[in-house]
């Protein structure tokens, strides 16, 4: 069965929400790294998270989802794209023992330092256009409370997550009440009594259920009195984006006389990808080589200024 998120509208009022089911996605992030069961449980949350917030987005980009802990877990991080293609990651901290029923607060933010950032990356920048980057203390004890807690601070949305995970499955529920724009639309009130009650429906389920219903039956069993209109599903899917290329940017970034005294060290640069595992090698040939074609276009453009 694929990957599926379903998008849908209560009728008559200002509420929408979402309903995600990953497996496929989830077992490829999985197969690369093997978590602690809470690690797991965090980064399966987050990925069911991106994948929700990813599919109200209106432009073709990245949404980078990244909790950086002072704990334990040194950083969770997810990337949705507009295609909803995901890739996931945790850091760990050298040699730690992680007790299996550890929460949230006692993973990343035991000391009170954690950090929430997300960050929205166009890929069609107009000329010195940056990415919107967030950043927000972890206000809550849970990745749906702090998501929460960052939508209603940073974008003034009224929004509600219900996330859960485990070995086979990561699932999520959302809901956002839409902003009242007047007209001859529902009254605040209205708005307002349509919210809670969704809201009211939806805290019906339980964790158990949440990680054992499929999202078409789990729609039906939690609105069933509803009027909801349901838009076509999409699909979520694994896709990691590092290349060759890039390690070689990084590598460039780093600067000669470090890549040289690693190189030294080392004989050659091994660099795995966080995300996906892939292995990638770089001799001294090949650092040479970067570092000539840096020093020649270098050369090219100081001789068209000199030129000029």
């Amino acid at each position: 069965m694929m990957d599926t998120l379903q998008r849908f509208i209560f009728e008559n009022s200002a509420v929408r929400g979402e309903l995600v089911e990953i497996s496929d996605t989830w077992a490829q992030v999985q197969e690369r790294r093997d978590y602690p069961a809470p690690v797991r449980t965090l980064l399966g949350e987050m990925l069911a998270a991106a994948a929700l917030l990813s599919a109200n987005l209106k432009f073709n980009g990245m949404i980078v989802m990244q909790m950086h802990g002072d704990g334990p877990v040194k950083l969770l991080v997810v990337e949705c794209d507009s295609d909803l293609r995901l890739r996931a990651t945790a850091k760990l901290g050298h040699e730690v023992e992680i007790p299996d029923d550890a929460g949230l607060t006692q993973l990343v933010n035991i000391h009170g330092r954690g950090r929430f950032v997300i960050t929205l990356d166009p890929m069609d920048k107009m000329p010195g256009q940056q990415p919107y980057q967030g950043i927000v203390p972890l206000d809550g004890d849970s990745v749906a409370a702090v998501i929460e807690n960052y939508m209603l601070r940073s974008e003034q949305l009224d929004t509600k997550l219900w996330l859960a995970a485990d070995t086979k499955v990561s699932r999520g529920l959302l809901l956002q009440k839409l902003p009242n724009e007047g007209g001859l639309g529902a009254s605040a009130t209205e708005d307002a009594d349509a919210w809670d009650r969704t809201v009211a429906l939806a805290s019906t389920v339980r964790q158990e259920e949440l990680l054992s219903t499929d999202i078409n039956t789990l729609m039906r069993r939690l609105f069933w009195e509803e009027t909801i209109r349901i838009f076509e599903p999409r699909h979520p899917s694994f896709h990691c984006s590092c290349t060759r290329e890039k390690v070689a940017n990084m590598l460039k970034m780093l600067g000669k006389p470090e890549v040289d005294s690693a190189l030294d060290e080392l004989g050659k640069l091994s660099i795995n990808c966080d995300f996906c595992g892939q292995h990638y090698e770089f001799d001294k040939v090949d650092c040479a080589q970067l570092f000539a074609i840096e020093n020649t276009s270098d050369a090219i453009q100081q001789a068209g200024r000199i030129r000029h």
